[in-house]
């Protein structure tokens, strides 16, 4: 089966919420996609059904929608050009009555549609020939095994669905149970071999991915292939490549395995091996008796990501971002941002840490990571913006460790709080515009108080993080005495609590009025230039913008 993306549960109406949690609850790592005005209590909204639809197919992402068949078919029909080449996609009665795989028959959809229909206690409508005759899909071969050709594939199985008898010659477990027309002295084979030849006409060639091709040396793709085939194995036949873990960062490698479609493991001399089996110029290759687990053998090259989840609301994510959420084995981060980058799958591991140990939770990340797990950090907002990016770096930069400097690093933005309530109140950092934290934890207020005063003598418009707590609740007083001795007392003021969030609140205001009272820590308070503007909404209440020009 392909590997996709963590499937996506698409409503058009309340009424198949409750059957989305259900199947939610099959696969943890879906996420309930709800039609905005339509669908309250989805984890994330779409704003159109088709274009949503659409995107999730070309982005391979499982499709599970609870609407009608004929529906998802329009939909999709523009982009079904690549047959073999799909998601699984299925259609599910909103109460659960039904449950219809329309695509990707190589990508495991049957398997998906009678998991589901287990869990709903019906039966599935799968209509593929080869499946319902044989009870299972031949040219989809379990974990471990590598159909050599799809096209001589579907000619096999029309041949035997046609009434041609199949004698099976290798190791074949999975076939044991199934239903084919078996006969000894049939023509029709089907062969499980490691070697490399092209399939006969009247054989169906799979291959056991028993092979392993340890690079010492420099090697692209077209070498491991020459090596496979000077050993007479075939291309499907490779598991994984292997190298020294002090390789872990040799890009050369990483695209090897790559275009080879193939996991790519870091060993060191005390990794059991299978047998060796022929040797060559910077290159080794084993062959194992039965197929391999390469997540058995070495590790592979660990990645810390940290992202950013926006503002609270799951459509203002970005996608990279909730693809690494779902594809991460631990998540490291304050307790409340955990829960806001869920729902978990039960294998994923959550390291809920105080929001104040930054460091520590950045080197518990790192130590995870270079174990060859794949962790992310998780900010709220955007990581780099006085979050978890930057104590990242810092615990990189002060211990320098050769395996954390071997673990691959990336940082996903996010939309921060400042650009959040920015857009929620129009464009007040429409212009020039600075971010200021109030927070004097980590540099002392006499740092605050001059760049304060130098933002505003240079007429930029400000945003404040940290604001205010019961620690520091005269700071936010202060900074507004500084400000004002630059801007007017009319200068536009916008708070906005927890925007992105439920209980969402955006004020305007204007330097005049603002009070310290007005404000807590979970407010982001914005300060317009000497042209920042309200302009009439029509409704009684106003936009606010700072305007592109200067005079």
């Amino acid at each position: 089966m392909e590997q996709h993306n963590a499937p996506a549960i698409v409503l058009l109406g309340n009424g198949g919420l409750p059957t989305a949690r259900r199947i939610q609850a099959l696969y943890p790592q879906a996420r309930v996609l709800g039609l905005n005005g339509r669908v309250e209590g989805a984890d994330e909204g779409y704003a159109e059904f088709g274009d949503t639809l659409r995107g999730l197919y070309s982005s391979d992402t499982p499709i599970i929608a609870l609407c009608a068949a004929g529906i998802v078919i329009r939909t999709l029909a523009p982009l079904l050009a690549s047959k073999g080449a799909e998601p699984p996609v299925l259609a599910v009665a909103e109460d659960g009555s039904a449950v219809v795989p329309l695509l990707g028959g190589l990508g495991g959809v049957n398997r998906m549609a009678r998991e589901i229909a287990a869990m709903l206690d019906v039966a599935p409508a799968i209509t593929t020939s080869g499946e319902l005759r044989f009870g299972t899909c031949l040219l989809d071969p379990p974990a471990g095994y590598a159909l050599a050709d799809i096209e001589q594939g579907k000619r096999f199985v029309s041949d035997l669905l046609g009434g041609e008898a199949v004698r099976v010659q290798g190791d074949a477990p999975w076939l044991d149970e199934v239903r084919l027309p078996l006969a000894d002295e049939a023509q029709r084979v089907i062969h499980i071999t490691a070697e490399a030849r092209p399939a006969e006409r009247h054989e169906l060639l799979i291959h056991p991915r028993v092979a392993v091709a340890r690079i010492d040396g420099e090697a692209n793709a077209d070498i491991v292939r020459q090596a496979l085939a000077d050993a007479g194995l075939a291309a499907l036949s490779l598991a994984c490549l292997l190298a020294e873990r002090e390789r872990m960062t040799d890009p050369v490698l990483a695209a090897t395995a790559t275009e080879l479609d193939v996991p790519l493991r870091f060993i060191t001399e005390e990794t059991a091996l299978p047998p060796l089996h022929q040797q060559g110029d910077g290159i080794r290759l084993y062959r194992a008796d039965e197929p391999l687990d390469p997540a058995l053998i070495g590790q592979p090259r660990g990645r810390l990501t940290v992202v950013g989840l926006g503002p609270g609301a799951a459509e203002f994510m970005v996608p990279a971002a909730r693809q690494a959420l779902d594809e991460a084995e631990d998540l490291l981060g304050y307790e409340t941002y955990i829960r806001m980058a869920g729902p978990l799958r039960p294998d994923q591991v959550a390291h809920c840490t105080d929001n104040r140990e930054e460091l520590q939770r950045a080197r518990h990340a790192f130590e995870l990571a270079a174990s060859g797990r794949r962790v992310v950090v998780v900010s709220s907002g955007d990581p780099g913006v006085f979050a978890m990016a930057a104590a990242v770096l810092e615990a990189l930069d002060e211990s320098r460790d050769p395996q954390w400097l071997q673990v691959e690093l990336q940082v996903f933005p996010g939309v921060s709080a400042a650009l959040a309530t920015a857009a929620k109140a129009g464009a007040p950092l429409g212009h020039d515009f600075c971010l200021i934290s109030l927070s004097d934890n980590l540099k002392p207020w006499e740092v605050i108080e001059h760049r304060l005063d130098h933002a505003a003598a240079a007429d930029l418009a400000m945003a404040f993080y940290n604001p205010i707590s019961r620690a520091r609740p005269w700071q936010l007083g202060r900074a507004l005495e500084i400000v004002a001795r630059h801007r007017r007392p009319e200068t536009v003021v916008v708070l906005g609590r927890d925007i992105g969030r439920p209980a969402e609140k955006l004020t305007l205001t204007s330097l005049g009025e603002l009070t310290p009272e007005q404000v807590d820590m979970r407010t982001l308070v914005i300060i317009g230039s000497s042209l920042t503007r309200r302009v009439p909404k029509g409704n009684g209440e106003d936009w606010v913008y700072t305007p592109r020009w200067y005079r």
